[in-house]
């Protein structure tokens, strides 16, 4: 059974008709999604390929536990930036599926990294919990390690299964062969390979007393947030880089590191990117940027989320008001609460 109350928003994105018949009760049994027809819920999903579609209706399943790794994205995607001029709010308002930002910039890279680590971590978690079919704890984590004195033990996430999946879900919608697809497909893999990376190994010990007379270990999955804090590094050290082209057909074989000798290509761990960043001052569909004119900033702070740099230059609006409060309360015999009423002016400043 899957609790609707943590997955309702996910479910009236996909597809809201079916979320306004399940509302109706507590609980959505995957049965009930299938009764309803996996081909009429996957062909309502705005935003997928072909080849995505095909795996909802193959795996439906599936679909709400990607569908939830993507909007983990989305929601680390816009922690991450909540102080920058790019705030990833125009991200995930249609749909958490298909291509959000059509310009090739770093903010791009880090928006399929998050996401493609997002849905191998939503399934690997799923996995582990037996939250879906086909997949469980991991199998090869077995037996004993022989070098460290230590057999595996518990239930260990089987992040090999997390990315594959992640791999064939994610990588499917790019289809047409140009620079933008191997950027993509880049930063895809490097999401994956950041959340790999951060796996950690939990051990527990065994024997009378608290003495450790044996040692069972397991792997588990990191917080989303440090993968968030990783790929903001690996954002702020992103490589340009160009595409190097077929002689005969003129197809995009490969990236390059853009402005350096020969063909050195970028490393696998590597955000990258093949346009320069918009400013991102003003509103634009086309790059994803809303725009900062609203947007609350610090008069004080020379960083991005300074007045100065965010309005860019337009200067910014003064708000005053007063904040009031009970305080320095105190018992009283008997029997009753005395305060004070404190109060406190406050200033607030927003880009013009």
């Amino acid at each position: 059974m899957i609790v609707l109350s943590s997955r309702s928003v996910l479910l009236s994105v996909y597809y809201p008709q079916i979320f306004l018949i399940l509302t109706s009760g507590s609980y959505l049994a995957l049965s009930s999604v299938v009764a309803l027809g996996a081909n009429i819920i996957c062909n309502k999903i705005p935003g997928l390929a072909p080849r995505q579609r095909a795996i909802c209706q193959s795996r439906p399943d599936a679909i709400i536990v990607i569908g939830e790794g993507a909007q983990m994205g989305i929601n680390e995607c816009q922690f991450q930036f909540r102080y920058g001029r790019w705030n990833c709010s125009a991200l995930g308002e249609r749909t958490v599926f298909g291509q959000e930002l059509r310009v090739g910039s770093r903010e791009a890279a880090f928006t399929y990294a998050i996401t493609a680590a997002g849905v191998a971590h939503a399934v690997t978690s799923a996995c582990s919990q037996g939250n879906m079919s086909h997949c469980g704890c991991d199998r090869e984590k077995q037996g004993y390690n022989q070098e460290e004195g230590w057999k595996w033990g518990g239930c260990s996430a089987d992040i090999k299964y997390g990315i594959e999946f992640s791999r064939r879900f994610v990588d499917a919608r790019e289809i047409k062969k140009n620079a933008r697809r191997l950027m993509n497909l880049h930063n895809n893999e490097a999401g994956r390979k950041a959340l790999e990376d951060q796996m950690k190994l939990e051990c527990k010990c065994h024997g009378v007393s608290g003495s450790c007379t044996t040692k069972t270990c397991w792997t588990t999955l990191p917080k989303f947030r440090d993968i968030g804090y990783v790929l903001k590094d690996k954002y702020n050290n992103a490589v340009h880089v160009e595409v190097v082209r077929a002689s005969r057909l003129r197809q995009p074989t490969f990236l390059k590191v853009k402005k350096t000798h020969g063909y050195q290509k970028p490393k696998e761990t590597d955000l990258v990117y093949i346009e320069r960043s918009p400013n991102y001052c003003e509103e634009d569909a086309k790059t994803g940027s809303v725009g900062t004119q609203g947007r609350l900033c610090n008069r004080t702070s020379p960083l991005t989320d300074g007045c100065d740099l965010m309005c860019c230059g337009r200067g910014y609006n003064t708000h005053q008001y007063t904040k009031v409060w009970q305080c320095n309360c105190k018992f009283q015999w008997c029997c009753f609460v005395k305060c004070n009423t404190c109060s406190e002016r406050t200033e607030v400043f927003t880009c013009k």
